[in-house]
């Protein structure tokens, strides 16, 4: 099963949470393309220290997806819909349009989206 993860995901890495861990060796992930951008924003802001070889990382541990247009159309009907923020709404979409049914995020507001044979669970 694919298993899509948000931003905070990586946070929760990075603090070496069990959670966390366990999933980044065990299940078959799907990053946005959005996440990697907030991702490297934090790293301009001074975290992920380790950024660029963290990223490569990355790239051999998940399918980076694009936001294409049906992503983008679905996000902003998701946003409108529930009042999840734009971003979140592209990366929820993003990850929908691959076909996940499991997502992993610290965002509460995800949890708005509701949609049968979708699991979105908070990681702590």
């Amino acid at each position: 099963m694919l298993t899509g993860i948000d931003t905070g995901f990586f946070y929760a890495l990075g603090d070496k949470r069990a959670e966390a861990l366990q999933i980044w060796k065990k299940e078959q992930l799907v990053v946005s393309v959005i996440t990697v951008y907030e991702l490297e924003k934090a790293f301009l802001k001074g975290a992920f220290p380790d950024w660029s070889r963290f990223l490569e990382r990355l790239k051999e541990a998940c399918t980076i997806v694009p936001v294409n247009l049906e992503a983008s159309l679905r996000a902003s009907h998701i946003s409108q819909g529930t009042g999840i923020p734009a971003l979140d709404a592209l990366i929820l979409a993003s990850l929908l349009e691959t076909g996940c049914k499991k997502i992993l995020t610290k965002d509460p507001h995800f949890l708005e989206y509701k949609k049968k044979g979708l699991k979105i669970t908070i990681i702590k």
